[in-house]
């Protein structure tokens, strides 16, 4: 019984270390794109956590940066193009596509396409395979008679 209820204490103060926004906006639609944006960046110090979720103070700020921005007229790109001049684009869910990410983006895909091939080519050889023993043994035939051809002229010389 005190399992039970030391399990459930424990799940009744869970919720205290949710994030609690207490941003007022100008505009419903503002509060819409933050949500959105905050949940698009990443935390620059938690791992694999964005910024809506996370507790750090560094998420803090960035929440309080975005809004500032929201609230002062900028737009999603630009808002983004500042945390990325920032913090780099690692502070990104989904980075840009650029030359720097490219292999990023298209490297899965290029993996994916050399796989593909590389199957092709090994079922593509193994079924060819099945005529190879009969071209060795001409080969082999073919080689043997011209080494008998040799024998005979060495002992006529």
């Amino acid at each position: 019984m005190r399992c039970l209820l030391a399990t459930l204490l424990l799940l009744a103060i869970l919720p205290a270390k949710a994030v609690i926004e207490t941003y007022e906006f100008s505009d419903p639609s503002l509060q819409s794109r933050y949500a959105s944006l905050s949940q698009e960046l990443r935390c620059p110090k938690c791992q694999n956590q964005n910024i809506a979720d996370s507790n750090a103070p560094i998420s803090r700020d960035l929440r309080a940066i975005l809004y500032a921005q929201l609230e002062a007229g900028a737009t999603d790109d630009e808002i983004l193009d500042y945390m990325v001049a920032r913090y780099g684009e690692f502070v990104r869910y989904r980075p840009a596509v650029d030359a720097a990410t490219a292999w990023l983006w298209y490297g899965p895909l290029v993996l994916l396409l050399v796989a593909v091939v590389s199957v092709f080519w090994v079922v593509r050889g193994r079924a060819s395979g099945t005529a190879a023993p009969q071209a060795n043994a001409e080969a082999l035939a073919n080689l043997r008679e011209r080494l008998a051809e040799q024998d005979e002229a060495d002992t006529r010389d």
